[in-house]
Formats: structure tokens, sequence, C-alpha cells
């Protein structure tokens, strides 16, 4: 595969000047956390580069060919942000869910916009002032909400299987007793008072949990209808003593099942619904026409990435995602076709890079950085 057009000194920027359904097909399967881009929108913007299709279904069938090169590219827990035109959105949407699990279709409200300049009364539907972005994941990610399978089933499976040492010893001691879930429920509630019961939790694999002290004790009174212990006959605390050790272990895998899962975290202090609220870039001489703002960029890295995650943009223009990449200590890979824009994305990297200090990626600044335009980027 041909080697990056230019590359930041520590390999964590690489950059290529072509085509991108050239370039994308040399990159290694699964090698991308993150794909961010902004694809030409179809005779929207007056310039060449968004005028080159005859009609929508060339377009759409050029897009498709870049969809299913980022449903290579993406990792199982990837992301994928793609802005379209709010006239292509639904076609540009359907073209991606043959590939893609479409999570939201976002608006970005640009207050201040173009609306301001127009002939009101030449009007003949309302003035596209917004523009949209389509959220996606591959099918089957594990993106399921609480109570349905997904990440709760997992962790709730998992704690079966690591504190099943404990929860075997109490099921023996309860069907030794000659109980089961339905009588020490019953039991329960004369005790309690009211329906419920614990015993499913207590002696079964599903959401298990290990009774209070006190529940323990009462458990001990009902299985042995107070005589001289024979069932539960291990003091609490040593059951609680061998509960703590699984429960660091349980942690630590649930930790590591965590890392797995597609990353998703917003907060009040930053955009959490499907309408979003960011200035547009005012454009220039030496502007892309279609500059996103830095902000959006940065809370869209923090909302789906973590440091170190390799972001994608196929479309790159003059390197806006780069900026923000470098800025909150992410790797990225850029293809730009305009060896103009291409120009621009350079020096604003080389200036950003130049600066004396980069929050971002301090966390990161002492680990060796792999190369990231390698088959083998990981």
């Amino acid at each position: 595969m041909p080697s990056p057009t230019w590359q930041s000194p520590d390999g964590r920027i690489a950059l290529y000047l072509g085509d991108c359904l050239a370039i994308l097909p040399t990159l290694e399967d699964g090698s991308i956390d993150a794909v961010v881009t902004d694809p030409p929108y179809f005779r929207v913007v007056d310039e060449a580069w968004d005028r080159q299709w005859d009609d929508p279904a060339a377009f759409l069938t050029w897009l498709g060919r870049s969809v299913d090169e980022w449903h290579r590219l993406l990792r199982g827990n990837g992301s994928l942000y793609c802005f379209a035109s709010p006239q292509m959105a639904g076609r540009v949407e359907c073209e991606i869910r043959r590939r893609f699990n479409i999570l939201n279709t976002i608006t970005w409200e640009k207050p201040a916009g173009r609306s301001q300049a127009c002939c009101k009364e030449e009007l003949r539907a309302f003035f596209p002032d917004s523009e949209r972005i389509i959220f996606a994941e591959h099918y089957g990610a594990d993106n399921r909400a609480k109570g349905e399978a997904g990440y709760v089933a997992k962790c709730d499976e998992l704690r079966g299987f690591v504190f099943e040492p404990v929860r075997k010893y109490l099921a023996e001691e309860m069907s030794t007793a000659g109980f089961d879930c339905a009588k020490v429920n019953k039991a329960w509630q004369e005790w309690k008072g009211g329906n419920g019961g614990m015993a499913s939790h207590w002696f079964t694999d599903s959401q298990w949990a290990l009774p209070t002290a006190e529940n323990y004790a009462w458990l001990q009174s009902l299985f042995n209808d107070g005589r001289e212990y024979s069932h539960l006959r291990r003091e609490y605390e040593d059951l609680r003593r061998e509960y703590g050790h699984l429960r660091r272990e349980y942690e630590d895998l649930r930790r590591e099942y965590e890392d797995l899962r597609r990353p998703f975290a917003v907060s009040n202090r930053v955009p959490y619904t499907d309408v979003w609220h960011y200035p547009f870039v005012n454009g220039g001489a030496d502007k892309h026409p279609c500059e996103k703002p830095q902000a959006m960029l940065v809370d869209i890295l923090r909302a789906s990435t973590r440091p170190d995650a390799i972001v994608l943009d196929g479309f790159m223009g003059e390197g806006s995602m780069a900026v923000a990449c470098v800025k909150e200590g992410r790797r990225f890979i850029g293809i730009e076709q305009s060896e103009k824009h291409f120009a621009i994305a350079r020096a604003r990297l080389e200036r950003e890079l130049a600066q004396p200090f980069l929050p971002g990626v301090q966390a990161t600044a002492k680990r060796e950085a792999p190369e990231l335009f390698s088959r083998g980027a990981t």
C-alpha cells in the first residue's frame, strides 16, 4: 500500500493525498475505531466535486462504495458519523442502513445561518438551514438498553459464572434442607409480608446476589428449623470473605468486557439529544465551504471514542477533524483529493503540533505510537 503523503513526527497522524476509493481498500480490516466523515452532498455546494454526478442514483452508487469500505474497516465496537444535506439525508441514510444499524439521524441547527440573507417572499418551501449527521454502528453491536439482551445480560451471565462457588454452596444447602425457591419465597412473605421474594437472586445464576448478614441468619434458622445447625454451617464472615475475592475477579472481567463495548458517554454539559446547536464556520477565500466547527468535532470524539482511538475521515477537507484528534489525544487517518485543501490541512496540523502545550495528548505522549498506515494497524 502507499505510504502517507504526510505524517506527524510521532506517527499518530497520517494524511493521504488522493481518491479515498483508491486509498481505503489498502487499509487493514477492522483497524478503525470511528469513522467521522463529510462526503459530498450532491448538488448543494457550487463546486465541481459536489456536481460530478448526473442524478441521485449515480451519487448513491458512488457513496455506497465508501459505505462498504467503512463497514470493512470499522471495528465491531466502532461508531460512524456521516454528514448529509437535508435534501439527501433520507436516501443517504438508506444507503448506510444496508451495512449499519442507524442509531440517530441528528439535526444540526445552524443559528444565524444562510437563511438570514434569503428572500422570504420568493421561497416555495422552508429554507434548509440545518444539516444531518447520521450516527450508526455495526449490526449486532452491544447497544441494548437496560433489561434487554445485551450488556446487562452479559454482566449477569458473567456474575453467575464468577460467583458460582458461593451460589452452588447456597443452592445445595437449600436442597438438602428440603427447600426450593418457591418454599423459601413463601417463608419470606410470611416473615416480611408482601408478595415478593429473594430466592431466585440467592440460589440461581440469574442476577445473583449474596444474602445480607441478616438474611443469611434468617436462612440458617429457616433451613434448620430451630435445631442445631446442620445446614448453612459456614460462618457468614467466611462466606463474605470468599465473596470479596470473587467480587474483585468479577470487576476485573467486567472492565475487560466494558472495553469491548461501543464507547458512548454524554452529559448535560454537552449535546445529548438528536438536535445539536453549533454555529457554522464562516467562509472565506481560504476556507473549505463545508468546514465543521471544532467544538462539534471535539464533542463527537469525547462521546464516541477513547484516548488513542484511530479516527478515519476519507473526505478530510482542510483537516478540522485531524486538528480535533490532536487536541483530544486521538490518532487520525485522513484522505483528501484536492491538493489545495490538503496543503491547508497539512499546514494547520504543523501549526497545531508546534504548540508547546497539548493537554489532550499528554496522557499518551510517553507511549510509542504504532504506524497507522501499516496493514497491521490496531
